[in-house]
């Protein structure tokens, strides 16, 4: 009897070994889960929205490595970034810190804000004007925010938001995208902190491809904050169903 209960409590801790290990090659090969803390990506991404990330789409530094742990240098199997991606990347100057962005420049582009419009190698990003985003309040009033739909040079189009006319980065000098780098900006232009700011000022700078973790790719889960973890009877209600199984673009 004492054989077969060491027996089985082997069999039950190398079962669980297996799983921690398998749960930590897919994490670092496949899929990494990140949640959206911030408002810099709506209305695309909402505070409370949980998505997978795919490590394998630009292959893999050392950032793509359980505690960025520094074995190697550079990327291995790496992959380009297509224009237009929502990326999460550590953020340069703190890479204990995971940004989510979407790349704007390539390696080689000239970028420069306008009036709040994106402007690519001399070029301006077409953008029209759509119904405004309606914003509820937590004390039960609304606020109308203005939306943009913008199309990149390679077709990819999505939602911005424009909460200040004039902003601070509206209107910025022209960033040349050093080799081995993106620009990356978010889709709530007057509320993120992005490549348009140096890292010295708190802002993010040119992403290095090093930095890159992986691609966005569905959000698995979302909630509205308005439940409590100890407030059960409420998490239903606080459930985003329209969000869930969505893809990011």
């Amino acid at each position: 009897m004492k054989k077969a209960g060491r027996s089985s409590f082997v069999e039950t801790v190398l079962t669980v070994v297996y799983a921690v290990l398998i749960a930590i090659v897919i994490r670092t090969v496949a899929f990494e889960p990140f949640n959206i803390p911030s408002g810099s990506m709506r209305p695309t991404l909402e505070i409370g929205d949980y998505l997978f990330v795919s490590k394998y789409s630009y292959g893999y530094s050392r950032y793509s490595l359980p505690l960025g742990l520094d074995l190697f240098e550079g990327r291995v199997l790496e992959q380009p970034v297509t224009r237009g991606d929502v990326v999460v990347f550590r953020k340069p100057g703190d890479t204990n810190i995971d940004y989510i962005k979407r790349i704007v420049g390539l390696p080689g582009d000239r970028i420069r804000m306008a009036d709040g419009v994106l402007i690519i190698n001399d070029v301006p990003v077409p953008r029209v004007r759509i119904e405004d985003y309606i914003d509820n309040m937590p004390n039960g009033g609304v606020r109308r925010i203005e939306q943009y739909r913008e199309t990149l040079p390679n077709g990819v189009t999505y939602i911005t938001f424009n909460e200040i006319t004039g902003g601070s980065a509206d209107n910025t000098g022209t960033y040349e995208v050093p080799p081995g780098h993106y620009f990356a900006m978010g889709d709530n232009r007057d509320d993120s902190s992005d490549s348009r700011i140096k890292p010295e000022y708190g802002g993010v700078g040119f992403v290095p491809a090093e930095n890159l973790v992986g691609h966005a790719q569905i959000i698995f889960f979302s909630t509205d904050g308005s439940a409590g973890l100890f407030e059960p009877w409420k998490w239903f209600g606080a459930i985003r169903y329209g969000r869930l199984l969505q893809g990011v673009r």
